[in-house]
Order: structure tokens, then C-alpha cells, then sequence
């Protein structure tokens, strides 16, 4: 049995829900000697780069999930053209949605429907469309923007498990994506409906939206929230966050014309084209 394999059997058994609330206790720990220690030793473990935050002084963060979700000098990130990257880290899979599946790792797929939370008539939208999973690394900037344009109008809490999401989990969890704690964003663009998908993950504290504040732990329920009043967000502009890391699931209604020099395993950077979507089609005056 592979190291990998066996990393991903182990998590079967454990307390996905009890290990990630005790390190989110810890996480949000304000005794500066405690915190302070925690945010070097991590910052010397990944190698992460404090030269392109907006506070590169780690003592300056009041606990860890400060640190975690730093802003970003705003240089650090310029938009590219088309469709953008929604976070840093690494481009897992890509492509065009096919009978309702979307790839999560050679010889593991997984339903939109499932994704989207048992909503068949959501997951009709994206039928011959595409689809791209970001895959946040600890060392990434682990705000998460806005891939289109768009203006919401449904979010979904989705519980579940919380497996790690890293390349080994995903090689060896069938239907990961679908089966681990969610939160699924419906957005209305310009090429049709986009759903932004933030996947928790083992010692995910919790994942925050602009819009709302902190959404999970929530109740062990699917819950829906329509949007009556129009919350409209721009290309690039944050969405949400997760505290500590996780995987973005994007879902498009149109057909990507994914960029030549993507490749599973790909770095991107938020902001990064990722492809060009078809031009909408606008109303014609007579």
C-alpha cells in the first residue's frame, strides 16, 4: 500500500469535525507569545513569502487566522484577461462538464448534482458547460475573488465530512468534493449562471463569505439562503476566505476556452487568466 493511500484510509475513522474546532480554538488564541511562535514556526515550515503582504510584520497579527487571511499589498495580485483564477494555488482539474460529472482525480469523477447539494434543476444550468478546481496549499493567500462578474443569488450550506483535500485525498476518496462540508454560491453573470463552490476541509475552522460573515459550523442540514436584494460583485474582488486551507470548485454555464499552458498540478495565482469565455449575446435594437 502507498503512503498515500494509507494517508487517505486513516481519515475515515477520525473526528473530522472535533480536530478542526479544536484547531480553530487555537487558531483564534490572542496570547501574543503562543500566536506570535505559531505564525513563525508555520511561516519558516511553508516558506511563505511576507514580502507581498500588506502587513509583512507577523507579530503585527492580533491570532493566526489573522495571519492566515492576510490582505495583500494591492500590486501583489494584478487581473488578467478573461477568466480569472479565484485564489492562489494549484489548478487540480479542468474541462468540460460531461454527463454530469466533473473530474477530481484520474479515475474518480463526481456529480454536479451532488455538488451543488442534491439540486437537479441548479445542476441542469451547467450541462455542457466546464468547470475548474483551485486547490489552496497552506502556503497560499487563502482569500478567495470573484473568477466573472456576478450578482448572487443563492447561497447553499452543505454539511459533511471533512477529508483533506490534498493531492493524495483526492487520488484516493471517491466523490471528495461532494461528500466534505461546503458552501455553494450562485452567481448571475454576463455568460450565464456560475456557481463558486468554497469545499472545507480537515482543520478548516471555518469559512467566511463578504457578504455574510462566518458560515460554518451551521446545523447538520442542507440550508438555502435566496437573495432578493441584488449583491453584486466585481471581477477580482473578494468573495470569502477560508481559515486555513481548502478547495474552490467553479462551475460555468458556458464553454472555457481554458488557456494552452494550464495542466492538472498547474500554479496559478488569483487574478491569473485562466481562459476566455464566448462573447454574451446582447439584445439587438430594430
Amino acid at each position: 500500500m502507498s503512503l498515500a493511500k494509507f494517508f487517505a484510509l486513516i481519515q475515515y475513522p477520525i473526528p473530522h469535525h472535533l480536530l478542526s474546532r479544536l484547531v480553530g480554538f487555537l487558531a483564534e488564541c490572542r496570547v501574543a507569545w503562543l500566536k506570535n511562535a505559531l505564525i513563525r514556526a508555520f511561516i519558516k515550515v511553508f516558506e511563505v513569502d511576507m514580502r507581498e503582504a500588506a502587513e509583512p510584520d507577523p507579530a503585527a497579527y492580533a491570532t493566526f487566522n489573522d495571519f492566515f487571511t492576510r490582505e495583500l499589498k494591492p500590486e501583489a495580485r494584478p487581473l488578467g484577461e478573461g477568466l480569472l483564477s479565484p485564489a492562489d494555488g494549484n489548478i487540480s482539474q479542468f474541462g468540460p462538464i460531461e454527463a454530469d460529472r466533473l473530474l477530481q482525480a484520474k479515475g474518480h469523477r463526481f456529480s454536479v448534482v451532488d455538488l451543488l447539494g442534491g439540486d437537479a434543476e441548479a445542476a441542469r444550468r451547467y450541462s455542457g458547460g466546464s468547470y475548474a478546481n483551485v486547490y489552496l496549499s497552506p502556503k497560499d493567500y487563502h482569500r478567495v475573488h470573484m473568477p466573472l462578474a456576478g450578482t448572487l443569488t443563492e447561497m447553499v450550506y452543505v454539511p459533511g465530512r471533512l477529508f483533506s483535500v490534498n493531492s493524495a485525498t483526492t487520488d484516493h476518496v471517491p466523490n471528495l468534493f461532494a461528500r466534505n462540508e461546503r458552501l455553494v454560491c450562485h452567481f448571475d453573470t454576463e455568460h450565464g449562471p456560475m456557481a463558486v463552490v468554497l469545499v472545507g476541509a480537515m482543520i478548516v475552522a471555518a469559512i467566511e463569505t463578504v457578504w455574510a460573515g462566518q458560515i460554518t459550523p451551521l446545523s447538520g442540514q442542507v440550508q438555502r439562503v435566496r437573495f432578493d436584494r441584488p449583491i453584486h460583485l466585481e471581477r477580482g474582488a473578494e468573495m470569502g476566505r477560508f481559515k486555513l486551507g481548502s478547495t474552490v470548485v467553479m462551475a460555468f454555464a458556458g464553454k472555457v476556452d481554458f488557456d494552452t499552458g494550464l495542466a492538472p498540478k498547474t500554479k496559478v495565482s488569483m487574478g491569473q487568466s485562466l481562459g476566455t469565455l464566448p462573447e454574451p449575446e446582447r439584445s439587438r435594437d430594430f
